[in-house]
């Protein structure tokens, strides 16, 4: 790999994690909102997870075996987070706390998941000879 394509994975892998943090905290910030007017935000969240879900996708054809290891982790945290948002969107009350608060543990497992990425890529390239 150049060492402008290894650049770019490591420029993508920080965004998806970058991404990833932004949703945990939007994930977050509604959980911790008492208020069913969340449920708005929940719909933005939807979307914003299926694009990250998405980007994890697209990234990993283009990583070495660990960093595979670690987004299959972290899109199957984001899978559950998306089911949780799907049933917070449908119920109320102590059901919707509890599929946000659902949520947002998925989606900082899977922030943690994809930082695990990101060191895996660096250690990777770390050990690569200079060309």
């Amino acid at each position: 790999m150049s060492s402008a394509t290894t650049t770019k994975v490591h420029d993508a892998l920080n965004q998806l994690r970058a991404a990833t943090q932004a949703l945990h905290g939007a994930i977050s910030d509604a959980a911790a909102n008492q208020r069913e007017a969340a449920r708005a935000d929940l719909e933005v969240i939807a979307q914003k997870t299926k694009a990250v879900t998405q980007s994890i996708k697209g990234s990993m054809d283009a990583q070495n075996e660990a960093t595979k290891k670690f987004l299959a982790a972290a899109l199957s945290d984001l899978e559950a987070a998306q089911k949780h948002v799907s049933e917070g969107m449908k119920s109320s009350g102590k059901a919707w706390q509890t599929s946000a608060r659902q949520a947002a543990a998925d989606t900082r497992a899977a922030v943690q998941q994809v930082s695990e990425a990101v060191a895996a890529k660096r250690s990777a390239a770390s050990t690569q000879p200079v060309k």
